[in-house]
């Protein structure tokens, strides 16, 4: 396990490691084990199980690993195991253009509803294979850990090189791609805090690809959050330059996990000024709003013609920004979001899963193993 301190910014604020503890728990439950309209967790046959994005009724890959990756700093290997073997029967690919890679959407009895991945989940179950096999160790396949994390990276490197598919990452710029079979990104998939890790634990082959990769990373995320607000586009070209697709507003649900980013990123490797700049910018931005009042915006803050789909996960990821910066607006955001409970109803999932991740990093609980 990596030696090293983990700031519990809800402690320095305050709250009692009493209650710190009985939010980190009562949230897991809430989520893995809670009434079926308040969990997002399910146990599934042959001791497997999914995560539900309760909004689209599907399994996907970002939900899958982020499961695993909840599932493993909370030292639920039961629940890891179950998770890790559903991806690997349902949605892992072995044929086709995108084999070796995971189908990103399934239905809850595993069929598959595309057969194309989302780059997003290969590098969360990486980390988060590397995290069970430093936790728990490793055991026959698929529950052979480091070996499955290192072979999913080589993949999402590597691919194509023989003509058999398209990388996820670029091999010219180093920057994560929105799909394999595309040359544009999305901001919030950059985690360079990932890659240091990856570069110390790859194939001894490759972890100089990762270090590019986390160098790349943290050139582009400052270049691409806005000046003013520090909203980063929800997808973009891989100079920072917004793209439209499907109709979104440039600031909508995935831009909002570019704060969470960068603010566990801070607390991994350390903060950096650029990272305290956009932490700044988005707290000074939200300070006088009440979460009700947030809405889907364009990136120079002006308001488009919705409300935010996931309100809930704004709050969260500007609290874990506050790992980047501090002062009475980073406190303000982290109180806030302390007073806010779970969100409930069917939009649930995207907006916990934010939440949760919060309340492991800013309770000094999300580590790396």
């Amino acid at each position: 396990m990596e030696k090293q301190q983990y700031r519990n910014l809800f402690l320095e604020l305050g709250y009692s490691q009493q209650d710190i503890d009985r939010k980190i728990d009562d949230t897991w439950r809430t989520m893995f084990e809670g009434p079926e309209d308040e969990r997002i967790y399910f146990d599934a046959p042959d001791a497997t199980g999914y995560m539900v994005d309760t909004g689209n009724n599907d399994a996907r890959t970002e939900g899958m690993s982020y499961g695993m990756m909840m599932a493993v700093q909370m030292d639920r290997q039961d629940i890891f195991d179950r998770l890790w073997k559903w991806s690997m029967t349902h949605m892992f690919m072995t044929e086709g253009l995108h084999a070796g890679y995971f189908a990103w959407s399934c239905k809850l009895d595993g069929t598959k509803n595309a057969y194309g991945p989302a780059p997003d989940g290969e590098e969360y179950y990486a980390l988060a294979l590397f995290f069970a096999s430093h936790r728990w160790g490793d055991r026959e396949a698929p529950f052979d850990y480091e070996t499955q994390g290192k072979n999913l990276l080589r993949t999402c490197i590597h691919k194509g090189e023989n003509g058999d598919g398209y990388p996820m990452w670029s091999p010219e710029n180093f920057l994560i791609k929105f799909i394999p079979d595309c040359e544009f990104t999305d901001p919030s998939y950059h985690l360079p805090h990932y890659y240091e890790l990856f570069a110390r634990w790859a194939w001894p082959e490759d972890r100089e690809f990762w270090h590019k990769a986390a160098e790349a990373s943290r050139k582009f995320i400052p270049v691409a959050c806005h000046e003013d607000t520090g909203f980063a586009p929800q997808y973009s070209e891989y100079d920072g330059t917004p793209k439209n697709l499907f109709g979104f507003p440039d600031f909508y649900s995935d831009s909002y996990r570019v704060a969470a980013n960068i603010g566990l990123d801070a607390a991994w490797f350390g903060p950096r000024p650029w990272q305290k700049v956009i932490a700044d910018n988005l707290h000074r931005f939200f300070s006088n709003l009440q979460m009700d009042d947030y809405m889907a915006y364009n990136l120079d803050g002006t308001p488009a013609q919705e409300k935010a789909l996931h309100p809930v996960g704004i709050l969260a990821t500007n609290a874990q920004a506050a790992l980047a910066t501090e002062g009475p607006l980073a406190e303000q955001t982290v109180r806030q979001f302390w007073n806010t409970p779970l969100r409930k109803g069917d939009r649930r999932y995207y907006d916990n899963c934010l939440y949760f991740f919060a309340v492991l990093a800013l309770s000094g609980k999300y580590r790396i193993w």
